[in-house]
């Protein structure tokens, strides 16, 4: 295509050349002329014309030939007919004849008319003409090589841009949504790659939502469940092994068995699918802002309707305030549910409870205490997997691990109520972190170091 149109740009233009150059030699030939004709009209003898045709050019070939006055015409190219016609019209003629170019000029001597041949060789009229075309071809050749190389850059974006997007197609039917491609290449695929980046964050909106949808479902489960387990915990015994039973009181226990082993495995379910929807939503959101007093607030909005079916007296402090902190909202809502859901499992009916929130020393802390009996081993209830309940012991452990997510720490220590009290430390996003005494955070003194190294018990009593 670049070839053919310098092709058509070109070869007009080399033939406009050659005219111009054939119209500037018949100039020349005309100039010729005219001084021997303005010397026929000064004098007609043989002499004079003689200096004027000499004077006109040095090559003989193309010196002018006057006819009609007698003097040596041998040297004339030109017919008697069209020395006839030219004076006859007693107009300039241009005509063709072997070997070049003739042009004709009458000239009115009273009652007689000369006429005046010049003669424009072929080779004459053609000077130049080899360079002219060789200059355009190469114009021609750089012409369709600069396009060649402009339009393979072109090209070579364009492909990169529609490649980028291709695969970036293929990364999401991967199930990587968090794909996105730097818009690039014309205009339209530009405007394509800003589009595909809209789709994709949209698409990683609308998947972080249904999974958020999920867990919030997942979680508005829990009431009811911990309302049926404490229920099922009122029901008698279900031990078969010790005693003597009739069919019938053998059938009830077991039945009560199976409620709780019922309960027990929905109660699993329901955390396993919190988890799992609440760890992709936060790997798919990447790191994440929340606000900690909003976050509680919420979560004791849940937490708060079963405290009134059990007679929970319970309190939030602290919570009024904004206050950032470094971790997914899902990730702390679930650990704030992991230990809140602990002291309904492992309190009787009635045990008050508060969630206090503080900001100071460049941490965070968000203390939960109770007025049950507190935990026998602190350090063993924060090994992931260890419970002295009969449980999974992964709650304290969900909570460990979003504390240590934003560079802090879970600790467990008596509370004021009487019961246990487990603090998790956030690093505070806004504040430079310094080393102090996290317990300080929430109104305690820091535990005795003395205490420690004797071994100690920290808690007098069991749970």
């Amino acid at each position: 295509m670049c070839s053919l149109v310098a092709l058509a740009f070109l070869i007009p233009l080399g033939i406009n050349l050659g005219d111009q150059a054939r119209d500037h030699q018949l100039a020349d030939a005309a100039r010729r002329s005219a001084l021997v004709t303005g010397a026929l009209a000064v004098s007609t003898e043989p002499a004079v014309v003689q200096r004027a045709v000499a004077a006109s050019g040095d090559d003989p070939a193309t010196r002018p030939v006057v006819h009609g006055l007698g003097v040596d015409e041998s040297a004339g190219r030109a017919d008697p007919a069209a020395l006839a016609r030219a004076a006859a019209d007693r107009r300039s003629v241009v005509t063709e004849v072997p070997g070049g170019v003739l042009r004709l000029d009458p000239v009115v001597l009273g009652d007689k008319v000369a006429v005046v041949e010049v003669f424009v060789p072929d080779s004459v009229l053609d000077e130049g003409a080899g360079g002219r075309w060789l200059l355009l071809i190469g114009v021609a050749v750089a012409l369709i090589g600069a396009a060649v190389i402009v339009v393979d850059r072109v090209a070579a974006r364009t492909v990169d841009s529609a490649g980028d997007l291709v695969k970036a197609a293929l990364a999401i039917g991967d199930g990587e949504l968090g794909v996105q491609v730097e818009p690039s290449g014309p205009r339209e695929l530009a405007e394509a790659g800003h589009a595909f980046n809209r789709m994709a964050d949209r698409l990683v909106a609308l998947r972080a939502n249904e999974r958020e949808l999920v867990a919030d479902l997942s979680h508005r489960l829990r009431t009811p469940l911990t309302a049926l387990r404490l229920d099922a915990e009122a029901l008698d015994s279900d031990d078969t092994s010790v005693g003597a039973f009739s069919e019938a009181e053998l059938d009830r226990r077991r039945g009560i068995r199976r409620i709780r082993q019922a309960i027990v495995t929905l109660e699993g379910e329901v955390d396993e699918l919190i988890t799992n929807t609440r760890k992709a939503v936060s790997q798919e959101a990447g790191p994440a802002m929340c606000d900690v007093s909003e976050v509680v607030r919420d979560r004791m909005v849940f937490w708060a309707a079963l405290a009134g079916d059990q007679n929970r007296p319970h309190r939030i402090s602290g919570a009024q305030l904004r206050i950032p902190a470094p971790v997914p909202r899902a990730e702390l809502a679930a650990a704030l549910d992991a230990v809140i859901g602990n002291v309904f499992r492992y309190t009787p009916q009635g045990t008050a409870f508060e969630v206090a929130v503080s900001r100071r020393d460049g941490y965070v802390a968000i203390r939960i205490d109770d007025a049950g009996p507190g935990i026998a081993n602190p350090d063993r209830a924060l090994r992931r997997g260890a419970s002295d309940q009969g449980s999974t012991g992964l709650g304290l452990d969900i909570a460990k691990r979003v504390a240590l997510q934003s560079n802090g720490s879970v600790s467990i220590d008596r509370a004021q109520l009487g019961g246990a009290s487990v603090v998790m430390l956030l690093a505070d996003p806004e504040a430079t972190p310094r080393q102090v005494s996290r317990f300080g955070l929430v109104g305690r003194m820091a535990r005795d170091v003395r205490e420690q190294k004797t071994g100690g018990r920290r808690w007098p009593r069991q749970r």
